[in-house]
C-alpha cells in the first residue's frame, strides 16, 4: 500500500465495484470529496457542501474507472481521500495507487483517465478542459505530508 495511505488525516472504504458511496469531508469548510459507483462506472466529484444538495455542490466530477475495464471487477477494493494538511487538496486512491487529485484552491483535478473534458464555459471558476494526469503533483502532495 502507498505510504500516504498510512497517515491519520484518511477516510476510507471496503467496496465492490458496482456498489459504492463514500464522503470524505475536509477539515476547512465546505470541501468534500464525494465517490460514487451505481454500477457500470466510478466517479469522483469536487463538492461544495455548502449548497443546499450534494448534486448543486458538484463543482467537478472525474471518471475513475469503468467496471467492465477492470481487472477481477467482483473483487473487494479499498478507496481511500488523504487531505492536505491545509484541508485544500485531496487524493483518491485505490487500493493504495492514485487514481484522482483535487486542489480546491487552484481550482482544478486530475484523474488517470483524463475524462471528461469540456470546452471553457464563460464564468466556470473551474477548470474542465483538461483532467491530464500529473504524477509531479501527487509526488509534491505525498512528499508535503512528511515535511
Amino acid at each position: 500500500m502507498n505510504d500516504a495511505c498510512s497517515l491519520m488525516d484518511m477516510d476510507s472504504l471496503t467496496f465492490k465495484p458496482g456498489q459504492a458511496y463514500f464522503k470524505s469531508n475536509s477539515r476547512v469548510v465546505p470541501w468534500t470529496v464525494v465517490f460514487e459507483d451505481e454500477g457500470a462506472a466510478g466517479y469522483l466529484y469536487a463538492v461544495d457542501r455548502s449548497e443546499p444538495t450534494e448534486e448543486r455542490g458538484i463543482l467537478d466530477a472525474m471518471l475513475i474507472y469503468n467496471v467492465r475495464s477492470l481487472e477481477e471487477p467482483h473483487r473487494e477494493r479499498l478507496a481511500a481521500v488523504e487531505w492536505s494538511r491545509d484541508g485544500m487538496q485531496a487524493v483518491f486512491y485505490i487500493d493504495g495507487t492514485p487514481q484522482a487529485f483535487i486542489d480546491f484552491a487552484a481550482r482544478q483535478s486530475f484523474c488517470r483517465s483524463n475524462f471528461p473534458n469540456f470546452m471553457e464555459q464563460t464564468g466556470d471558476a473551474w477548470r474542465k478542459s483538461s483532467h491530464a494526469w500529473d504524477e509531479e503533483k501527487i509526488k509534491s502532495f505525498e512528499g508535503s505530508l512528511y515535511h
